[in-house]
Protein backbone atom coordinates (compact mmCIF):
# COMPACT_ATOMS: atom_id res chain seq x y z
CA UNK A 1 0.00 0.00 0.00
CA UNK A 2 1.32 3.66 -0.90
CA UNK A 3 2.47 5.20 2.40
CA UNK A 4 1.76 8.96 4.07
CA UNK A 5 4.81 9.09 5.22
CA UNK A 6 8.58 8.50 3.54
CA UNK A 7 11.05 8.74 6.75
CA UNK A 8 15.07 8.57 5.07
CA UNK A 9 16.97 6.71 7.78
CA UNK A 10 16.89 3.71 10.11
CA UNK A 11 18.50 5.12 13.02
CA UNK A 12 16.59 6.02 16.44
CA UNK A 13 15.17 9.62 15.28
CA UNK A 14 13.92 7.40 12.48
CA UNK A 15 12.43 4.95 14.02
CA UNK A 16 11.09 6.64 16.78
CA UNK A 17 9.33 9.19 14.09
CA UNK A 18 7.96 6.28 12.10
CA UNK A 19 6.40 4.76 15.45
CA UNK A 20 4.68 8.06 16.37
CA UNK A 21 3.36 8.54 12.89
CA UNK A 22 1.68 5.30 12.80
CA UNK A 23 0.53 5.27 16.14
CA UNK A 24 -1.50 8.57 14.94
CA UNK A 25 -2.96 6.16 12.18
CA UNK A 26 -0.24 6.94 9.11
CA UNK A 27 1.09 4.35 6.98
CA UNK A 28 4.90 4.79 7.20
CA UNK A 29 7.89 3.27 5.27
CA UNK A 30 11.72 3.76 6.52
CA UNK A 31 14.33 3.52 4.49
CA UNK A 32 17.96 2.57 5.26
CA UNK A 33 20.84 2.44 3.51
CA UNK A 34 22.26 -0.06 5.46
CA UNK A 35 20.80 -1.53 8.90
CA UNK A 36 18.94 -0.22 11.08
CA UNK A 37 21.09 1.37 13.91
CA UNK A 38 24.40 0.42 11.74
CA UNK A 39 25.50 4.53 12.98
CA UNK A 40 25.56 6.63 15.59
CA UNK A 41 22.27 4.54 16.92
CA UNK A 42 23.45 1.33 17.77
CA UNK A 43 27.22 2.74 18.75
CA UNK A 44 27.32 5.32 20.85
CA UNK A 45 27.81 5.53 24.77
CA UNK A 46 24.24 5.29 25.59
CA UNK A 47 24.04 8.34 28.27
CA UNK A 48 20.57 9.08 29.50
CA UNK A 49 20.90 12.67 31.02
CA UNK A 50 19.42 15.80 31.37
CA UNK A 51 22.61 16.82 33.30
CA UNK A 52 24.87 19.43 31.66
CA UNK A 53 22.32 19.59 28.47
CA UNK A 54 22.39 23.14 26.48
CA UNK A 55 20.06 25.10 27.74
CA UNK A 56 17.53 25.20 24.82
CA UNK A 57 17.70 21.54 24.91
CA UNK A 58 16.65 21.12 28.51
CA UNK A 59 12.25 21.47 27.88
CA UNK A 60 12.81 18.26 25.57
CA UNK A 61 15.14 16.39 27.65
CA UNK A 62 12.99 16.78 30.27
CA UNK A 63 10.47 15.72 28.27
CA UNK A 64 12.37 12.48 27.06
CA UNK A 65 13.34 11.05 30.44
CA UNK A 66 9.94 10.68 31.69
CA UNK A 67 9.36 8.89 28.36
CA UNK A 68 12.42 6.82 29.49
CA UNK A 69 10.73 5.89 32.96
CA UNK A 70 7.92 4.66 30.45
CA UNK A 71 10.14 2.90 28.41
CA UNK A 72 9.00 -1.12 29.00
CA UNK A 73 4.95 0.32 28.24
CA UNK A 74 6.05 2.52 24.84
CA UNK A 75 7.80 -0.12 23.40
CA UNK A 76 7.66 -3.17 24.94
CA UNK A 77 11.27 -3.43 26.12
CA UNK A 78 13.13 -1.28 29.51
CA UNK A 79 15.82 -0.72 27.07
CA UNK A 80 18.57 -1.73 29.56
CA UNK A 81 17.60 2.15 30.84
CA UNK A 82 19.14 2.07 34.28
CA UNK A 83 18.31 5.24 36.25
CA UNK A 84 21.46 5.33 38.29
CA UNK A 85 22.41 9.01 38.09
CA UNK A 86 25.01 11.39 36.61
CA UNK A 87 27.23 13.05 38.36
CA UNK A 88 29.69 16.11 36.31
CA UNK A 89 33.36 16.04 38.96
CA UNK A 90 34.97 19.21 40.04
CA UNK A 91 38.69 18.49 40.61
CA UNK A 92 39.51 22.53 41.49
CA UNK A 93 37.49 25.56 43.26
CA UNK A 94 37.32 26.85 40.07
CA UNK A 95 35.44 24.07 38.60
CA UNK A 96 33.35 23.88 41.17
CA UNK A 97 32.38 27.52 40.86
CA UNK A 98 31.12 27.11 37.35
CA UNK A 99 28.95 24.03 38.40
CA UNK A 100 27.60 25.86 40.79
CA UNK A 101 26.57 29.06 37.92
CA UNK A 102 25.29 25.96 36.28
CA UNK A 103 23.04 25.20 38.70
CA UNK A 104 22.19 28.46 39.01
CA UNK A 105 21.65 29.19 35.26
CA UNK A 106 19.11 25.92 35.21
CA UNK A 107 16.96 27.05 38.31
CA UNK A 108 16.31 30.29 36.88
CA UNK A 109 14.22 28.53 34.18
CA UNK A 110 11.64 27.49 36.02
CA UNK A 111 11.34 23.98 35.10
CA UNK A 112 11.07 21.81 38.14
CA UNK A 113 14.24 20.23 36.89
CA UNK A 114 17.17 20.57 39.39
CA UNK A 115 20.78 19.74 39.02
CA UNK A 116 22.69 19.73 42.17
CA UNK A 117 25.70 21.11 43.06
CA UNK A 118 27.24 18.54 45.67
CA UNK A 119 30.44 18.74 48.40
CA UNK A 120 33.68 16.30 48.73
CA UNK A 121 31.85 14.30 51.19
CA UNK A 122 28.93 13.64 49.10
CA UNK A 123 30.86 12.97 46.22
CA UNK A 124 32.58 10.52 48.43
CA UNK A 125 29.74 8.52 49.11
CA UNK A 126 27.94 8.49 45.96
CA UNK A 127 31.87 7.67 44.41
CA UNK A 128 33.72 6.01 46.85
CA UNK A 129 36.60 5.04 44.14
CA UNK A 130 37.14 8.71 42.64
CA UNK A 131 40.08 10.06 43.11
CA UNK A 132 40.95 12.31 46.70
CA UNK A 133 41.69 15.39 44.97
CA UNK A 134 38.30 15.35 43.69
CA UNK A 135 36.16 18.66 45.36
CA UNK A 136 32.75 18.23 44.39
CA UNK A 137 30.45 17.62 41.78
CA UNK A 138 26.79 18.07 39.67
CA UNK A 139 24.46 15.65 40.16
CA UNK A 140 21.47 14.80 39.37
CA UNK A 141 20.29 11.49 40.57
CA UNK A 142 17.30 10.30 37.98
CA UNK A 143 19.53 10.34 34.85
CA UNK A 144 21.32 6.91 33.40
CA UNK A 145 22.20 4.96 30.99
CA UNK A 146 20.79 2.43 28.82
CA UNK A 147 21.93 -0.12 25.51
CA UNK A 148 21.77 1.91 22.38
CA UNK A 149 21.43 -0.87 19.94
CA UNK A 150 18.97 -2.55 21.94
CA UNK A 151 16.90 0.78 22.46
CA UNK A 152 16.85 1.23 18.41
CA UNK A 153 16.08 -2.32 17.83
CA UNK A 154 13.21 -2.25 20.11
CA UNK A 155 11.60 0.74 18.77
CA UNK A 156 11.95 -0.54 15.30
CA UNK A 157 10.33 -3.98 16.19
CA UNK A 158 7.37 -1.79 17.96
CA UNK A 159 7.36 0.37 15.06
CA UNK A 160 7.19 -2.92 12.88
CA UNK A 161 4.17 -4.22 15.37
CA UNK A 162 1.96 -0.72 14.19
CA UNK A 163 2.67 -1.81 10.33
CA UNK A 164 5.76 0.30 9.76
CA UNK A 165 7.27 -0.89 6.32
CA UNK A 166 11.35 -0.52 7.03
CA UNK A 167 13.34 -1.09 3.62
CA UNK A 168 17.11 -1.78 4.67
CA UNK A 169 20.37 -1.46 2.45
CA UNK A 170 18.57 1.04 0.26
CA UNK A 171 20.20 3.94 -0.57
CA UNK A 172 18.23 6.84 -1.68
CA UNK A 173 18.84 7.75 -5.49
CA UNK A 174 16.34 10.55 -5.97
CA UNK A 175 14.05 12.43 -3.73
CA UNK A 176 11.74 14.76 -6.22
CA UNK A 177 8.20 15.80 -6.33
CA UNK A 178 7.22 15.59 -9.98
CA UNK A 179 3.53 16.73 -9.77
CA UNK A 180 4.37 19.43 -6.92
CA UNK A 181 2.47 17.46 -4.56
CA UNK A 182 3.25 14.35 -3.56
CA UNK A 183 7.26 13.54 -2.41
CA UNK A 184 9.20 10.51 -4.98
CA UNK A 185 11.97 8.62 -3.43
CA UNK A 186 14.15 6.38 -5.44
CA UNK A 187 16.14 3.72 -3.68
CA UNK A 188 17.63 0.67 -4.44
CA UNK A 189 15.69 0.75 -7.52
CA UNK A 190 12.25 1.16 -5.84
CA UNK A 191 10.03 4.17 -6.01
CA UNK A 192 8.44 5.24 -2.91
CA UNK A 193 5.51 8.03 -2.99
CA UNK A 194 4.56 9.72 -0.42
CA UNK A 195 2.50 13.13 0.93
CA UNK A 196 5.20 13.39 3.85
CA UNK A 197 8.98 13.17 4.12
CA UNK A 198 11.42 13.35 7.34
CA UNK A 199 14.94 13.31 6.80
CA UNK A 200 16.48 11.70 9.83
CA UNK A 201 19.53 10.21 8.18
CA UNK A 202 22.03 11.23 11.05
CA UNK A 203 25.11 12.43 9.30
CA UNK A 204 24.08 12.35 5.90
CA UNK A 205 21.19 14.73 7.00
CA UNK A 206 23.02 17.24 5.82
CA UNK A 207 23.34 15.99 2.12
CA UNK A 208 19.20 15.89 1.88
CA UNK A 209 18.58 18.93 3.55
CA UNK A 210 20.76 21.02 0.93
CA UNK A 211 18.78 18.85 -1.28
CA UNK A 212 15.81 19.88 -0.54
CA UNK A 213 16.75 23.49 -0.60
CA UNK A 214 17.69 24.05 3.43
CA UNK A 215 21.25 24.02 3.66
CA UNK A 216 22.98 23.84 6.78
CA UNK A 217 26.61 23.87 8.11
CA UNK A 218 26.49 19.67 8.89
CA UNK A 219 30.35 18.44 9.68
CA UNK A 220 30.73 14.61 10.43
CA UNK A 221 33.17 12.89 12.78
CA UNK A 222 33.56 9.46 14.85
CA UNK A 223 33.35 9.62 18.41
CA UNK A 224 35.06 6.81 19.54
CA UNK A 225 34.50 4.75 22.58
CA UNK A 226 36.52 1.58 24.15
CA UNK A 227 35.59 -0.86 26.97
CA UNK A 228 37.63 -2.96 29.18
CA UNK A 229 37.24 -5.95 30.94
CA UNK A 230 34.93 -7.01 33.74
CA UNK A 231 36.29 -4.96 36.83
CA UNK A 232 35.00 -5.68 40.12
CA UNK A 233 31.77 -3.49 40.96
CA UNK A 234 33.57 0.03 42.31
CA UNK A 235 31.46 3.08 40.40
CA UNK A 236 27.52 3.31 39.94
CA UNK A 237 26.70 6.82 38.28
CA UNK A 238 27.36 7.99 35.13
CA UNK A 239 30.60 10.51 35.75
CA UNK A 240 32.15 12.87 33.21
CA UNK A 241 34.32 15.78 34.32
CA UNK A 242 33.92 19.23 34.61
CA UNK A 243 37.49 20.11 33.58
CA UNK A 244 38.20 16.60 30.93
CA UNK A 245 36.85 15.08 28.00
CA UNK A 246 35.12 12.57 30.09
CA UNK A 247 32.03 9.81 30.06
CA UNK A 248 32.21 6.99 32.35
CA UNK A 249 30.20 4.09 33.52
CA UNK A 250 29.87 0.54 34.39
CA UNK A 251 27.73 -1.47 32.87
CA UNK A 252 25.85 -4.55 34.22
CA UNK A 253 28.45 -7.10 34.05
CA UNK A 254 31.33 -4.80 34.97
CA UNK A 255 32.82 -3.85 32.15
CA UNK A 256 33.57 -0.07 32.00
CA UNK A 257 33.15 2.25 29.15
CA UNK A 258 34.86 5.19 28.50
CA UNK A 259 33.75 8.42 25.97
CA UNK A 260 33.35 11.61 25.85
CA UNK A 261 34.04 13.26 23.01
CA UNK A 262 37.30 12.15 21.74
CA UNK A 263 36.41 12.23 17.59
CA UNK A 264 38.32 10.78 14.63
CA UNK A 265 38.06 11.37 10.50
CA UNK A 266 35.21 9.64 9.25
CA UNK A 267 34.49 8.70 5.16
CA UNK A 268 30.69 9.61 4.30
CA UNK A 269 31.06 7.69 1.17
CA UNK A 270 32.41 4.63 2.51
CA UNK A 271 30.74 4.08 6.09
CA UNK A 272 34.87 4.06 6.58
CA UNK A 273 35.68 5.31 10.26
CA UNK A 274 38.96 5.85 11.89
CA UNK A 275 40.38 5.46 15.82
CA UNK A 276 43.23 7.92 16.86
CA UNK A 277 45.11 5.89 19.20
CA UNK A 278 46.36 8.89 21.19
CA UNK A 279 43.01 10.29 21.54
CA UNK A 280 41.73 7.14 23.27
CA UNK A 281 44.95 7.15 25.42
CA UNK A 282 43.57 11.24 26.61
CA UNK A 283 40.78 9.74 27.98
CA UNK A 284 42.21 6.46 29.83
CA UNK A 285 44.32 8.91 31.31
CA UNK A 286 41.45 10.84 32.38
CA UNK A 287 39.61 8.35 33.62
CA UNK A 288 42.76 6.70 35.68
CA UNK A 289 42.88 10.65 37.23
CA UNK A 290 39.41 10.37 38.36
CA UNK A 291 39.20 6.81 39.09
CA UNK A 292 42.80 5.39 40.15
CA UNK A 293 41.69 1.61 40.53
CA UNK A 294 41.74 2.39 36.57
CA UNK A 295 45.11 2.26 35.81
CA UNK A 296 45.05 -1.62 36.45
CA UNK A 297 42.30 -1.67 33.73
CA UNK A 298 42.49 -3.95 30.91
CA UNK A 299 40.95 -2.41 27.47
CA UNK A 300 39.70 -4.76 25.21
CA UNK A 301 37.98 -2.91 22.22
CA UNK A 302 37.35 0.19 21.02
CA UNK A 303 35.33 1.57 18.22
CA UNK A 304 34.06 4.85 16.35
CA UNK A 305 30.33 5.74 15.38
CA UNK A 306 29.68 8.23 12.71
CA UNK A 307 27.57 11.30 13.85
CA UNK A 308 26.81 15.07 12.23
CA UNK A 309 27.97 18.47 14.16
CA UNK A 310 26.80 21.45 13.70
CA UNK A 311 28.61 24.18 14.84
CA UNK A 312 26.29 25.28 17.26
CA UNK A 313 25.89 21.82 19.06
CA UNK A 314 22.31 21.88 18.98
CA UNK A 315 19.96 19.29 16.63
CA UNK A 316 18.50 20.68 13.56
CA UNK A 317 14.88 20.00 14.84
CA UNK A 318 11.38 21.01 12.92
CA UNK A 319 9.99 21.40 9.41
CA UNK A 320 11.59 22.16 5.84
CA UNK A 321 11.61 26.32 5.12
CA UNK A 322 12.27 25.68 1.39
CA UNK A 323 9.50 22.47 1.28
CA UNK A 324 6.31 21.99 2.34
CA UNK A 325 5.83 18.30 3.85
CA UNK A 326 9.28 18.01 4.25
CA UNK A 327 10.79 18.07 8.11
CA UNK A 328 13.97 17.46 9.49
CA UNK A 329 15.74 15.46 12.50
CA UNK A 330 19.60 15.31 12.47
CA UNK A 331 22.78 16.95 13.52
CA UNK A 332 22.58 15.79 17.10
CA UNK A 333 26.18 16.38 17.52
CA UNK A 334 27.04 13.45 20.11
CA UNK A 335 24.03 13.80 22.29
CA UNK A 336 20.70 12.60 20.50
CA UNK A 337 20.55 9.19 22.19
CA UNK A 338 18.09 10.35 24.90
CA UNK A 339 16.18 12.87 22.95
CA UNK A 340 14.98 10.27 20.41
CA UNK A 341 11.79 8.97 22.32
CA UNK A 342 10.69 12.46 22.15
CA UNK A 343 12.13 13.73 18.89
CA UNK A 344 9.74 11.04 17.03
CA UNK A 345 6.54 12.75 18.97
CA UNK A 346 7.44 15.67 17.90
CA UNK A 347 8.00 15.03 14.54
CA UNK A 348 4.37 13.90 14.20
CA UNK A 349 3.02 16.98 16.15
CA UNK A 350 4.20 19.09 13.42
CA UNK A 351 3.52 17.01 10.45
CA UNK A 352 -0.01 16.81 11.84
CA UNK A 353 -1.15 19.43 14.21
CA UNK A 354 1.13 22.03 12.90
CA UNK A 355 2.54 23.04 15.99
CA UNK A 356 4.66 20.57 18.68
CA UNK A 357 4.19 20.32 22.43
CA UNK A 358 7.58 21.74 23.43
CA UNK A 359 10.26 24.42 22.54
CA UNK A 360 11.51 23.79 18.79
CA UNK A 361 12.36 27.63 17.63
CA UNK A 362 15.94 27.04 18.72
CA UNK A 363 16.40 24.00 16.21
CA UNK A 364 15.34 25.61 12.85
CA UNK A 365 17.39 24.37 10.22
CA UNK A 366 17.67 28.36 8.99
CA UNK A 367 19.40 29.64 11.99
CA UNK A 368 22.62 29.18 10.69
CA UNK A 369 22.05 31.53 7.71
CA UNK A 370 20.47 34.38 10.43
CA UNK A 371 23.51 34.30 12.48
CA UNK A 372 26.00 32.37 11.21
CA UNK A 373 27.92 31.59 14.02
CA UNK A 374 25.38 30.95 16.88
CA UNK A 375 27.79 28.89 19.04
CA UNK A 376 28.58 31.37 22.29
CA UNK A 377 25.16 31.68 22.92
CA UNK A 378 24.33 27.73 24.19
CA UNK A 379 27.74 25.80 24.90
CA UNK A 380 29.25 27.92 27.87
CA UNK A 381 26.70 26.38 29.92
CA UNK A 382 26.53 23.18 28.28
CA UNK A 383 28.51 19.61 28.51
CA UNK A 384 28.11 17.96 24.94
CA UNK A 385 29.52 15.09 24.83
CA UNK A 386 27.52 11.84 26.55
Amino acid sequence: MRPDAIVIGGGLQGCSTALHLARRGLRVTVIEKDYVGRHASGVNAGGVRTLGRALPELPLSIAAKALWRQMEALVDDDCGFRPAGQIRVAETADELEGLGRRSQAVDALGLKHRETVIGQAALRRLLPAVAPHCLGGLHVADDGFADPFRTTAAFRRAAEREGVRIVEGAVVAAVTRPDGGSWRVTAAGERHDAALLFNCAGAWGGRLAAALGDPVPLAANGSMMMITARMPRFVGPVVGAAGRALSFKQLDNGTVLIGGGHRAPVDLDSNATAIDVRALSRAALNAAALFPIMARAAIVRFWSGIEGFTPDGLPVLGPSIAEPGAFHAFGFSAHGFQLGPVVGRILAELALDGAASLPVAPFRIDRFRRDPAPAGTVEAMAFPAE
